[in-house]
């Protein structure tokens, strides 16, 4: 018999939101990673809204903020508006963020306006530090053998924002054969970014993004953006393994840090060697000689390390195809790095929630 087009729509329900989110769903093993990670941060978030304890109305949960935001991410939603509209309808982003079926969703200004008091706070820094130190504690780290690399990140302005800094631009959109370069013109949309070129690249306004990849499961145990120039690359570099160095317990314990063949400069190399790192750079000899020591170029440990280093592309593909760091759409060197560093948490998290799935079924 032919059932009738009716809808009739209960009164009341007794499911929970729960109920509606498969058991074997991806966003549940990361859901309670990213619980754990919250709960730590609560000293964090006191002194955010220390100032405010006095009354007013309460703000918008800082951690469902930053749940909403990792679903940003991992479900390459472009904007807030539209974060917030299928938060509206869909059950799954409820769930995730801790909204009950009938809460009232935010209004994007007013989602927009609480996140900027977590980049003010470093709220999605502190987060990506709990994440890692969730994936220490259950041993997918190796805390000693290292990658680096760094990537272009598209900053959100285009060419006919670059000007003169003086004010004399009298180019207008009509910039084609005309020398412009960072040192005489500046974006007046975003003035953080720079226009940068890299390899058979076209020249555009960039930032660049940088990542410190644990070599044992391809983890990112670091990540930062900076200006695009040439020495942004090494100079975040040794930032970012001198930050490895000083969370050893053994000061004396000797690192290892793979890299590409842009990272073969005497002066990189010599740096790591103060710093106790031996460096497994790839080497450079197209016309030159190499930097790297032949006796690090020739050992066992130096070709794992070649080897390993290409998982750091992984993490910048998925940030760039998944999360929305192709082409930002942020302004300012500190939201962008502050997107970069969550766009990275999300990545480390999914990639937790796979070795913890692989870690089952070897059990």
């Amino acid at each position: 018999m032919r059932g009738a087009d009716t809808f009739t729509e209960s009164l009341f329900t007794m499911r929970r939101l729960d109920d509606f989110v498969p058991a074997d769903h991806p966003l549940r093993p990361i859901r309670v990673m990213v619980n754990q990670a919250l709960t730590k941060m609560d000293g964090l978030f006191a002194r955010m809204y220390e100032a405010d304890i006095r009354g007013g109305r309460p703000s918008i949960a800082p951690e469902k903020l930053l749940r909403a935001m990792l679903l940003q991410v991992f479900y390459s939603v472009r904007s807030e508006r539209q974060l917030m509209e299928q938060t509206q309808y869909n059950l799954l982003f409820r769930w995730f963020i801790g909204l009950a079926m009938d809460d009232a969703v935010w209004v994007p200004s007013v989602f927009s306006k609480n996140r900027e008091r977590l980049i003010e706070h470093d709220a999605v820094i502190e987060l990506f530090n709990e994440v890692l130190a969730i994936a220490d504690q259950r041993g997918w780290l190796s805390g000693e053998h290292f990658s680096v690399d760094g990537t272009l990140i598209q900053a959100w302005a285009g060419h006919k924002s670059f000007v003169r800094r003086d004010g004399s631009d009298d180019d207008g959109a009509n910039f084609k054969g005309k020398t412009r370069c960072n040192d005489t013109h500046a974006s007046t949309t975003d003035p953080d970014a720079r226009l940068y070129r890299k390899g058979n690249t076209a020249s555009e306004l960039r930032f660049m993004g940088h990542t410190l990849s644990d070599n044992r499961h391809g983890l990112v145990a670091n990540a930062v953006v900076t200006v695009a120039d040439g020495h942004a690359e090494r100079e975040a570099a040794k930032a970012m393994i001198n930050d490895a160095r000083q969370a050893l317990d053994d000061p004396a314990t000797t690192l290892t840090l793979g890299a590409d063949k842009g990272y073969d400069a005497q002066e990189f190399i010599e740096a790591l060697q103060e710093m106790n790192v031996t460096p497994h750079v790839a080497r450079n000899t197209s016309g030159r000689s190499s930097a790297v020591p032949d006796a690090v170029a020739e050992s066992a440990a130096y070709a794992i390390s070649q080897e390993k280093r290409k998982r750091i592309e992984q993490g910048f593909g998925w940030g760039k195809t998944i999360g929305n760091i192709a082409q930002v759409m942020v302004r300012g060197l500190k939201k962008v790095d502050q997107l970069f560093v969550l766009t990275m948490t999300g990545y480390n998290l999914t990639r937790m929630r796979t070795l913890g799935q692989i870690r089952l079924r070897g059990a």
